[in-house]
């Protein structure tokens, strides 16, 4: 029987001991959950394709209390291959298993308003992209996270030996903007994030044999790179109220908190009765915008 003192916050919610892999950690939601992570007692490693700001973000955001770290490891880019077996053997010689992966690396893609009613409009706007373009869409937002994923099989599930069954899992970062109906001018990235979020599906149901948990995470409007094109010296981003409340549809009226992405990747960690969930934290945009 659980005792009252077993339902204390910080003992549901410890991840000390857990080793973890975040790619695309160094900013935006990545560095979100890097920080809710390591302040937590665990080891993260974060990955990406620049150096400097993954070891910049180990830097001005370890914790300064605690067992819990941030190790910069790479540069890895999520779309090759050989990259990816790198990053495992790399990792393979430092831990015996991970317990938690973390899909983050993404891009936007091309964009293109479809504002006009005139067919011919329309068609001159959005033809002018190219296959190209969506191809490395779909291969960034998608075919990576499936490869990522895959390729760190064998460390998940030499993790759940650690700390039981069902303990290893995968948070896919996908999008609520693979939910809705409105492309918001992003057709490649909402189709792409769309695919990512069934793919996390697939792979929940693909895995839960071998004892490793896949749910996923749709972020609404939180800042990062990809949402303000910037970061500070710190590798963050920040968002105005005033920008998200000229949108219209954000019932919050302002963007996501680090706090409140932490909070999504706690429960999803440590939660080992769920698993093949997509869970928006959206502010409540997919309440005003068509989708569900």
């Amino acid at each position: 029987m659980v005792s009252t003192e077993d339902l204390r916050a910080e003992k549901l919610f410890s991840v000390k001991g857990f080793v973890c892999l975040i790619t695309g950690g160094g900013t935006g939601i990545g560095l979100m959950a890097t920080q809710a992570l390591a302040a937590n007692g665990a080891t993260v490693y974060i990955t990406g394709r620049r150096m400097e700001a993954l070891e910049n973000a180990a830097k001005s955001h370890s914790p300064t209390q605690g067992v819990g770290k941030i190790i910069p490891i790479g540069p890895c880019d999520v779309t090759k291959k050989e990259d990816l077996e790198n990053l495992v053997s790399q990792i393979s010689k430092k831990e015996k298993y991970i317990n938690l992966l973390i899909t983050n690396a993404g891009i936007s893609g091309p964009k293109a308003e479809p504002e006009s009613e005139k067919a011919t409009e329309l068609k001159e706007t959005l033809f002018s992209e190219e296959f190209s373009q969506w191809s490395d869409t779909f291969n960034t937002n998608v075919a990576a996270v499936y490869f990522t994923t895959v390729a760190f099989l064998p460390l998940l599930q030499a993790g759940k030996e650690s700390h039981g069954h069902l303990s290893a899992s995968v948070i896919v970062i996908s999008s609520m903007s693979g939910i809705m109906s409105h492309a918001q001018g992003h057709f490649s990235y909402n189709a792409a994030k769309g695919a990512t979020v069934h793919l996390s599906k697939l792979m929940s149901y693909e895995f839960k044999k071998a004892g490793i948990r896949v749910n996923s995470i749709a972020p609404g409007y939180f800042p990062s790179e990809m949402t303000t094109s910037e970061s500070d010296e710190q590798q963050k981003s920040e968002i105005p109220d005033e920008k998200i409340q000229e949108k219209g549809h954000v019932p919050a009226k302002r963007a996501g908190s680090d706090e409140e992405m932490a909070q999504g990747i706690i429960f999803l960690a440590k939660n080992q009765y769920v698993n093949g969930e997509v869970i928006a934290i959206d502010g409540g945009v997919l309440l005003d915008v068509p989708g569900r």
